[in-house]
């Protein structure tokens, strides 16, 4: 079965290396333009097209995914099914060329946390578990029917980088899995509309710089959960002393904090910790404006409070 994988991130790369081990028969891959990056503005290849290379695959840089060049491209690869992992929104001259249709990996248990950011939302919403599902693509993103899904436990205390990398590699091998079943057409699809139907569906929709102001006025396992869900990206913040301060890492306590939430408290030496509504957040790992990230021992040598 000819294969077409596209994807951008780390994450797909993970995946684009489990076919290939798996012995699938990659005839193309699809990624993002090559654009300049970091102060120096040095011209950066994703992840997946760094991979790809370096395996000898034939690489598609599409600026639009619409352009007559790009499609025409496409079919001359005459991929019988095509794998989507963290790609861009497929218009569906290209999700239904393939006789076998595209396949996409989402990381959460579809018909939840659809949208953009899954990883991130499951914690900040104190999620208990999550997991990776593989669903044909149709119209409305994230709403094919599902072909697999497996589950993931939350521990409580991981962060968003964490959580990442379990899905990263529990979905490569889902992935391989659902290719391997669409070849031998031994599947079966599951409707979204059929698995979401009596239940209250929640969504991950792109993160803004206003997602990640803290609020001190929730309770102290909200702050604590925002926290991990956005670490090690984008990042919680709060303001001292008139800059933005992130916090990477942080541990809460429960009970009266006895000062106002948003208030603080520290030792000056390795102990600095905000208020909440019931209770205290102790910040462990952070990064004061114009300054690079420190754990709170130099962070307390360094700043006056």
């Amino acid at each position: 079965m000819r294969i077409v994988f596209m994807g951008t991130p780390a994450f797909a790369v993970a995946s684009l290396d489990a076919l290939l081990t798996a012995g699938c028969d990659l005839v193309g891959v699809v990624t993002a333009p090559d654009k300049p990056a970091g102060r120096g503005q040095k011209v950066s290849e994703s992840a997946v097209k760094q991979y790809a290379v370096a395996n000898g695959l034939k690489v598609l840089q599409p600026e639009k995914l619409k352009s007559s060049e790009f499609i025409a491209d496409l079919k001359t690869l005459k991929a019988d099914l095509q794998v989507v992992v963290a790609f861009r929104m497929l218009p569906e001259v290209v999700w239904n060329m393939p006789p076998k249709g595209t396949i996409n990996l989402h990381a959460s248990l579809l018909p939840q946390y659809r949208g953009a950011a899954p990883i991130n939302w499951v914690i900040i919403n104190g999620e208990k578990e999550t997991g990776v599902t593989t669903f044909f693509l149709k119209h409305d993103i994230d709403t094919g029917d599902v072909l697999f899904t497996e589950k993931v436990t939350l521990t409580g205390s991981e962060t968003a980088g964490e959580l990442h990398d379990r899905l990263m590699n529990k979905g490569a091998g889902l992935l391989v899995k659902t290719v391997k079943a669409v070849e031998s057409n031994k599947y079966n699809e599951h409707p979204q509309e059929q698995l979401a139907a009596g239940i209250d569906l929640k969504h991950a929709p792109k993160i803004f710089k206003d997602d990640c102001r803290i609020d001190f006025n929730q309770p102290a396992e909200q702050v604590y959960n925002l926290i991990r869900g956005l670490s090690p990206s984008p990042v919680a913040y709060t303001m001292l002393n008139d800059k933005v301060l992130k916090i990477y890492n942080a541990s809460y306590e429960q009970g009266e904090p006895g000062i106002s939430a948003g208030g603080f408290v520290t030792n000056h030496k390795n102990n600095l910790k905000f208020a909440t509504k019931d209770g205290f957040i102790s910040v462990t790992d952070v990064q004061l404006e114009g300054k690079k990230r420190m754990s709170i021992e130099e962070f307390l040598r360094g700043v006056r409070l």
